[in-house]
């Protein structure tokens, strides 16, 4: 998010010098800068004990590729927070354990993804209205199913490159 006008007062923000960050938008009222803002989010290769990971199909997302578990973080939550809850909401699963991969920015939608594998005892799935179908994948057969250069295809080629070292 790119800030024109201060969110308290509405007036219109002036470029500053601020420090070693550069020009910055600044409400001269308020006396505060206002960086630009990105959403942030979590992406989660849900895996069980077989070595299988979920996959999901939601239409507004892509027709064509399935896609892994993803969320936006809400105020007051950790990330881990995020992906035990999306988990859970989007497919009914249970995490058992987390671990963190790495970052991904995703500049279509000015977010920032961390990406986790979550580790799940497989059960049934339950579908929230997000979710238009779900299967499990061997794991090693997951990057066929994503679409190529996708953050859900990065997070889980790299959890595949962790496997093999």
């Amino acid at each position: 998010m790119h800030f024109t006008y201060c969110p308290n007062c509405g007036g219109k923000l002036q470029p500053r010098e601020i420090g070693d960050e550069g020009l910055i938008p600044y409400c001269d009222h308020c006396k505060r800068p206002y960086w630009d803002m990105f959403t942030t989010s979590i992406i989660c290769a849900v895996v069980n004990e077989y070595d299988e990971i979920a996959l999901l199909k939601q239409n507004y997302v892509s027709t064509s590729s399935y896609v892994c578990v993803a969320g936006i973080m809400q105020l007051g939550e950790s990330a881990e927070e995020t992906v035990v809850r999306e988990v859970k909401e989007e497919i009914g699963q249970d995490v058992t354990e987390l671990t963190y991969i790495r970052s991904y920015y995703f500049d279509k939608k000015e977010m920032l993804m961390l990406g986790y594998r979550a580790n799940v005892k497989k059960s049934e799935f339950r579908l929230s209205g997000e979710v238009d179908a779900v299967e499990w994948f061997p794991l090693s057969e997951a990057s066929d199913k994503l679409r190529e250069g996708g953050i859900a295809w990065l997070l889980v080629k790299e959890i595949l490159e962790q496997k093999r070292s």
